[in-house]
């Protein structure tokens, strides 16, 4: 009797990928679409973006999946690789955004004002897109603890072990990220 890939674990789905099953991709990728599409629109502040970025994310690890090592938590891997998504994505839009300056100033009307109106702040949705603003504009060394311990839910072994710092560092950021978050939201 064959386990049903429900009931796999990751590195049972991984081991059934590697081996040509396309449908282990297909749990994998079920098992954790939700949360790394949660840690990239949080990181980057941009649900359309963070769609691209998501499946960016998946098609790498999913390349790289032969370098998964089963005996650890591949939602800690795969966070890893959508922290560095994010990164990428981030020098990117830096890069188009100063040759953006170039534009010719008809070009001007095209350019989506940042500003949240009145009218959206009154419903839920705007204060919580809000907040996403917010989040995006904190500095990336103290964004990433934030995302992956708050809207995350990860532990702070698991954070620190995503992003490559101590626990201890993961706390500090974690704090100023707060102290940030709550100074940008105050206004």
């Amino acid at each position: 009797m064959s386990l049903a890939l429900e009931d796999c674990s990751d590195g049972e789905l991984a081991a059934l990928a590697l081996s040509g099953r396309q449908s282990a991709y297909t749990a994998l990728l079920a098992r954790y679409r939700e949360p790394i599409f949660r840690v990239v629109r949080a990181t980057i502040g941009d649900s359309d973006a963070a769609v691209d970025v998501t499946q960016e994310t998946f098609v790498s690890a999913f390349a790289a999946l032969k370098s998964y090592d089963s005996e650890r938590s591949f939602k800690t891997w795969i966070s890893r690789i959508a922290i560095n998504k994010c990164r990428d994505w981030a020098r990117r839009r830096s890069v188009r955004r100063f040759f953006s300056f170039a534009l010719p100033i008809e070009a001007a009307a095209n350019v989506a004002a940042d500003t949240i109106t009145a009218d959206q702040q009154i419903s839920d949705r705007a204060e919580l897109a809000r907040v996403q603003t917010a989040i995006a504009t904190l500095p990336q060394a103290i964004r990433e603890p934030l995302v992956l311990r708050t809207i995350e839910g990860m532990t702070q072994a698991e954070a620190a072990q995503v992003l490559g710092i101590s626990e201890k560092a993961v706390e500090t950021r974690l704090y100023r990220a707060r102290g940030q978050l709550s100074e940008l939201l105050r206004v």
